[in-house]
């Protein structure tokens, strides 16, 4: 499956204008959903899904195609889903609070996964004198500036009496965090899974905190295109149900099916197994979760990268996780 780059979204967008994106409407006309996807482990149960092909099965009677699209971040998805090229795709807390702050038209409809300890702050597995978040006062701190791994910082700077000025903050991509740890370049930094295990695990890092010192959630989400989940609604409450299943099903799955969900990911099955347990897999958006997002509205202000606050509350619609059988797979 080719990951989709913006100058493929491109191409997408011209060829939708001039072969006709429109879909048509009624349960009983064929219809196509466009679901994106992203390597976070905190999605790896949507992995088991396009894996077995159980959305596909379960949407064949009301005619329905699946199309999934890769991506390795959220950014692109938001793009994807502006363009109309995706319908539903899941996302991290930053790119859904931001899609809905630029004015896209889109709704959260239920909550893949969320897990403070998800998120985490490495330092070198070698560093004797950096053992503990007040150790990094005066000391370089690296983590993708605007993310959650930023916003984490935030919360570990004020509970340790610390501000920004304390720390000098470096802006880095996801997939350098071991080398400039490795290469002792930074003195930590401050990421999310799969790195923190994949780090820990091969000896390159230490945790010296975690979310759960904090009031971080990590809420990630399943966003949609409002005008599609408006024509579709029985499409999205299938999607949230074979995920609860998937949910149910990958701790007991066969390892063949444990394995090329791992695969998926870059992990080995011992490791997905490990992550499935920093996660709680909600699907649906509660009252928390939507709290949370709050949260990150907040701190996307505080730090410039938005202008003003917004009431998360108003963009999220459970209709379709309660239109759907998703909590029967809860149990």
């Amino acid at each position: 499956m080719k990951k989709i780059s913006k100058f493929m979204l491109a191409l997408l967008l011209v060829s939708c204008v001039f072969t006709g994106c429109s879909k048509k409407s009624g349960k009983n006309a064929k219809r196509t959903v466009n679901i994106a996807i992203q390597p976070s482990a905190a999605f790896m149960p949507l992995y088991l899904c396009r894996e077995k092909g159980w959305i596909e099965e379960a949407l064949a009677q009301s005619q329905v195609t699946v199309k999934w699209n890769d991506f390795e971040s959220g950014p692109p998805i938001n793009e994807s889903l502006a363009a109309g090229l995706s319908d539903i795709g899941t996302n991290g807390d930053v790119p859904t609070v931001s899609a809905i702050a630029a004015g896209q038209k889109v709704t959260i409809v239920g909550v893949p996964g969320n897990g403070p300890d998800a998120y985490a702050v490495l330092a070198n597995a070698n560093n004797s004198a950096v053992n503990t978040f007040a150790d990094l006062k005066g000391k370089k701190v690296a983590t993708v500036i605007g993310s959650t791994g930023h916003n984490l910082t935030k919360k570990l700077l004020e509970k340790n009496g610390m501000t920004f000025d304390d720390i000098k903050l470096i802006n880095i991509s996801a997939g350098d965090a071991g080398i400039v740890l490795a290469t002792n370049d930074v003195d930590a930094v401050v990421i999310w899974e799969p790195n923190v295990t994949r780090l820990v695990d091969n000896g390159t890092a230490k945790i010296i905190a975690k979310g759960s010192d904090t009031n971080l959630r990590g809420t990630n989400t399943f966003l949609a295109r409002t005008d599609y989940i408006k024509a579709n609604p029985d499409v999205i409450s299938v999607i949230l149900e074979q995920y609860a299943r998937a949910v149910k099903e990958l701790p007991r799955a066969s390892k063949e099916d444990q394995q090329k969900v791992a695969d998926d990911l870059k992990l080995s099955t011992e490791q997905l197994l490990k992550l499935y347990d920093k996660y709680g897999f909600a699907v649906q958006c509660d009252e928390v979760d939507t709290a949370a997002l709050q949260d990150t509205c907040q701190f996307l202000v505080s730090i410039g990268r938005l202008d003003s606050e917004y009431q998360v509350k108003d963009y999220v619609d459970n209709s379709y996780y309660n239109n759907s059988k998703a909590k029967y797979f809860l149990k």
